[in-house]
């Protein structure tokens, strides 16, 4: 189902003059005696569940204070809006389903899939458009496409890839997608967790079960397979290799076009006190350095103040940054890093998983 009242969206031209950062433009639009301090559709943060630490580890980088970013987890179900060293926002879904892609556009808005749906929201908290995918179905991936378009991924039997203009709430695309079972509903959850279109306006679909990352065509033709074992998210560099995670194996790995591996890093690369527990996105910065994800599938709550959230390699696998603050966040799934450059509703242009 699709929301269409008060979608109206800003125009979706690029302007050639666009700042580096372009994102960090309209955080001054979070903070103000606008924004509320729940939204008329948030939810009551889910109490949390872990020993709140008596004092934050000392850990390589900044902290908070190291990238300005949009962040958010499993488990927890709260966006945070992270800016000099501080949570500035936030905004809860509560209880059932989990939030696993976020985005802030360029007009302040944040699209996100909370796994029973797809959601656009404002400063404001308030939700300027939604779908709501049939019964039986799941969306934890979605990636704006303009300002007025969303490519999302569909779990069911069978799956699907859709794209749907938010502005007329018409499907533009929609195609069935290759599936470990079509009978089987225990198949649906783990089907897929990411997908992005790329800079060709290709399709880049980890199968998660399947274990391969496939390109298809604009046809949905497959056009390139790379196999790995548990593919979570996957998305198209600039130099035209592609960045892998595997969940379970918790590997980074960078392939070039024939699927050799022309980098990696996994957990035997990191001191012992660096421990990766479900490792399910990661993000390459501007700089070429590599951000981590560690989720915490598989632990105990009262264990969580010692896991490490996020941790940031350099190209020869030095710790730049970890960030362990389960004072002032929850699990990490991912983050957007708003201080890098690239138009993230502009297909290929952020390196954004």
């Amino acid at each position: 189902m699709l929301c269409l009242v008060g979608c109206a969206l800003a125009a979706s031209a690029f302007a050639a003059d666009t700042p580096v950062s372009p994102l960090l433009a309209v955080l001054e639009h979070f903070v103000g005696p606008t924004i509320p301090a729940r939204g008329p559709a948030e939810a009551e943060p889910i109490p949390r569940n872990w020993p709140e630490p008596a004092s934050l580890p000392e850990r390589p980088g900044r902290g908070l204070a190291q990238h300005a970013m949009l962040y958010a987890g499993e488990g927890y179900n709260t966006i945070f809006l992270v800016n000099h060293g501080n949570v500035v926002w936030s905004y809860s879904i509560g209880k059932g389903g989990e939030i696993d892609d976020v985005w802030m556009l360029t007009n302040g808005h944040i699209l996100f899939t909370r796994q029973t749906g797809v959601e656009e929201i404002t400063p404001q908290k308030q939700v300027v458009w939604h779908y709501d995918p049939p019964q039986g179905t799941e969306v934890h991936t979605c990636q704006p496409i303009g300002l007025d378009k969303v490519m999302l991924v569909q779990n069911g039997l069978p799956p699907k890839l859709m794209i749907i203009n938010k502005k007329t709430g018409s499907v533009e695309v929609e195609h069935t997608l290759p599936a470990e079972s079509l009978t089987d509903p225990k198949t649906v959850h783990p089907q897929f967790r990411r997908a992005r279109v790329t800079a060709a306006g290709t399709y880049l679909l980890p199968f998660l079960r399947m274990a391969k990352v496939v390109e298809f065509d604009k046809d949905f033709k497959p056009i390139w397979t790379c196999e790995i074992p548990t593919p979570w998210a996957a998305v198209r560099l600039h130099n035209g290799n592609t960045l892998i995670t595997d969940e379970h194996d918790k590997l980074v790995r960078e392939v070039n076009s024939r699927c050799e591996t022309v980098w990696e890093v996994k957990q035997s690369d990191f001191p012992a006190d660096i421990v990766l527990h479900n490792l399910q996105t990661a993000d390459r910065l501007a700089n070429g350095n590599t951000v981590i994800f560690s989720s915490t599938g598989g632990t105990k709550a009262e264990d969580r103040p010692n896991i490490i959230q996020i941790v940031e390699v350099t190209p020869d696998k030095k710790v730049a940054w970890v960030l362990q603050d389960w004072k002032n966040l929850g699990p990490a799934t991912s983050a957007q890093f708003l201080d890098q450059p690239g138009i993230p509703e502009k297909p290929g242009d952020a390196q954004h998983l």
